[in-house]
């Protein structure tokens, strides 16, 4: 008998990790993040934005008491980063509120992955979760904006 094995072969650039639906999870992530992308020597911004957002909105909006939320990154063999939150509120669709005429204290994580992502979306399921997902890709430099550092400058500065 002559068996052919075949491999699976994953990426390397893979990450998962189950957090607390709270800001504490979401905080966490954020940090878990900007280790793991620091790790596989790619730019910090604006992934770490996004997943900010993205976690903040899981453990805000998608929060189920008792319940985990989950990021993962993952790189493609294009170089694509793919930045993945699931959560358990899968009724619970996010919806990018419009730009407001009057500033606003929150509202605007949406619109900031919308801006920062070259794509962004929503898979549904296996119920009751839904995925956000958003993407970078390499060619762009980063998403569709190379986020500058501005040591010492920020708000009342």
């Amino acid at each position: 008998m002559n068996e052919q094995i075949s491999t699976l072969h994953v990426s390397a650039r893979q990450f998962c990790v189950p957090l607390s639906a709270t800001r504490r999870g979401a905080r966490l992530g954020r940090l878990l993040a900007t280790e793991q992308l620091r790790s596989w020597g790619l730019p910090l911004d604006p992934a770490r934005l996004i997943v900010a957002e993205l976690a903040a909105n899981a453990a805000l909006h998608g929060r189920v008491p008792g319940r985990s939320f989950r990021l993962a990154l993952a790189v493609t063999a294009e170089g694509v980063l793919r930045i993945e939150v699931t959560d358990t509120r899968g009724e619970a669709l996010p919806v990018p509120q419009p730009a407001a005429t009057v500033p606003a204290e929150c509202g605007y994580g949406l619109l900031l992955v919308e801006e920062l992502a070259d794509r962004w979306g929503v898979r549904h399921g296996p119920v009751p979760r839904k995925t956000v997902w958003a993407e970078l890709d390499p060619a762009t430099g980063a998403g569709k904006y190379v986020l500058r550092s501005h040591a010492g400058r920020g708000c009342g500065r």
